[in-house]
């Protein structure tokens, strides 16, 4: 359960970072920042951020909906059974995986935004 939440942690944090070029100067100028300009500075980092992101996912995917494979080696309750994601853990995977995709295509809509 662990690996899930570090996966889907990340995948959600390099999603905001790798929009942050886009995302962030105007979450700034409507909070009435000036200078949110400074946020530009991810954009080389963008494509990155991005590969990165959608490893994640695929990883939490995988660990989510991986084939059970070595139950015969196991019974259940023992120490190297495996637990298997609860239903709120595989809604908040694709709640994650939802934001992380409005984030990529944020610089595709937000030029019908405003």
């Amino acid at each position: 359960m662990r690996v899930q939440s570090a996966t889907l942690a990340g995948s959600v944090v390099s999603g905001i970072f790798a929009s942050a070029c886009c995302l962030g100067p105007l979450v700034l100028s409507l909070l009435g920042v000036s200078g949110a300009a400074f946020a530009q500075r991810f954009e080389p980092l963008r494509p990155y951020l991005l590969v990165l992101t959608y490893g994640l996912l695929g990883g939490g995917f995988y660990l989510t909906y991986r084939p059970g494979k070595g139950k015969a080696d196991c019974a259940p309750g023992e120490a190297c059974e495996m637990p298997r994601a609860s239903r709120v853990g595989k809604v908040m995977l694709w709640v994650a995986t939802l934001i992380v995709l409005l984030a990529t295509l944020f610089p595709v809509y937000s030029v019908y935004l405003f």
